[in-house]
């Protein structure tokens, strides 16, 4: 199987542009981390507080009714 000048192009470039990324990776890995990390005051995937069982119920009944809906619909 003979290598031709393109393939030996290609994976000479891609192994160059591989290890550029890793070496800037390397240096802001600090940079990256912080902003990876979410901020002190805010959390979306967290509530403030548990929802109460009727909360939950309401909840339970309002998708119910949506589904209802579509099914309906089509």
């Amino acid at each position: 199987m003979a290598i031709n000048q393109d393939f030996l192009l290609g994976f000479v470039s891609g192994t160059v542009v591989g290890a550029v990324g890793y070496r800037l990776y390397e240096q802001n890995s600090g940079q990256l981390q912080r902003l990876l990390q979410p901020s002190q005051g805010f959390h979306p995937q967290v509530p403030a507080q548990q929802p109460s069982l009727e909360e939950l119920v309401a909840q339970k009944e309002r998708l119910e009714d949506l589904i209802a809906e579509l099914q309906i619909s089509r």
